[in-house]
């Protein structure tokens, strides 16, 4: 089956393997539909967020070491045995990996001003020390600037960005204009539930675009072939509420 078989988020796009990949593809098409809304005022740019981070999940095998007797020989024919090695235990240890982030940032043609940032946030936002600290570093940054903020979260695993007065569904859209805060929108969603529309914030007054992002999420599915590398054979990772997991099962009985 090629089109995406969840009404909403996919949540087996959310594998570490496949994340980069939805994020960057997701990336591009959300600046592909918001240009020709928005030109020749503004325009949409891509640009990246790099840092190093140590994750516990990447790691690198240390090379078998060989454990043998070892013996010499001295020159009046006598024979000494080297000390036996102790038998290490294999371990594994952090390597440091350098992280691209990539999202968009919504411009001004005339004075080159950075208008709106819309990110969509990875698995390290959520979980690692360093790639959390980096995007809340930038996000304290946009809210106490005059830049508008779209943050997107399709991500169930992880801890949720801090929003005042949010009850968490799943995943969620933060729309924060920057002249009405600290009061932002917020569109809450289940795994149940389609992707909601959502407006992209420019100048106060100005009419906003719109970006419908479950038809962009379920093209990006079947140009790329997402469900050539599902295996939905496979459990749900993270495992879902009871509930959602009967509901999914009931969903895949159709793939």
């Amino acid at each position: 089956m090629i089109q995406n078989p969840f009404p909403g988020m996919n949540p087996y796009l959310e594998q570490p393997e496949l994340w980069h990949q939805v994020h960057n593809r997701l990336i591009v098409v959300i600046a592909d539909i918001l240009t020709p809304q928005i030109a020749p005022k503004y325009r949409v740019s891509i640009e990246e967020r790099v840092y190093t981070s140590v994750d516990d999940a990447l790691m690198v095998g240390i090379a078998d070491v060989a454990v043998a007797n070892r013996s010499t020989t001295t020159g009046k024919g006598a024979t000494l045995t080297a000390p036996k090695l102790a038998e290490p235990s294999k371990v594994r240890v952090p390597m440091p990996e350098r992280v691209i982030e990539r999202y968009l940032e919504v411009k001004s043609t005339q004075t080159k001003e950075v208008i709106s940032v819309i990110e969509l946030l990875s698995p390290k936002n959520k979980r690692s020390k360093e790639g959390r600290a980096a995007y809340e570093n930038k996000r304290q940054k946009i809210f106490g600037s005059s830049t508008n903020l779209i943050e997107i979260d399709l991500l169930r695993l992880g801890e949720a960005m801090p929003i005042v007065g949010m009850i968490n569904r799943g995943y969620h859209i933060l729309v924060s204009r920057s002249y009405s805060r600290p009061d932002a929108d917020l569109y809450t969603f289940a795994l149940q539930d389609p992707i909601p529309v959502f407006p992209v914030p420019l100048g106060e007054g100005e009419p906003e675009p719109v970006v419908d992002l479950q038809r962009l999420l379920n093209e990006v599915y079947e140009r790329a072939r997402f469900d050539l590398a599902i295996d939905y054979s496979q459990p749900l990772k993270p495992a879902p509420p009871p509930k959602e997991e009967t509901w999914v099962r009931e969903i895949l009985k159709k793939v």
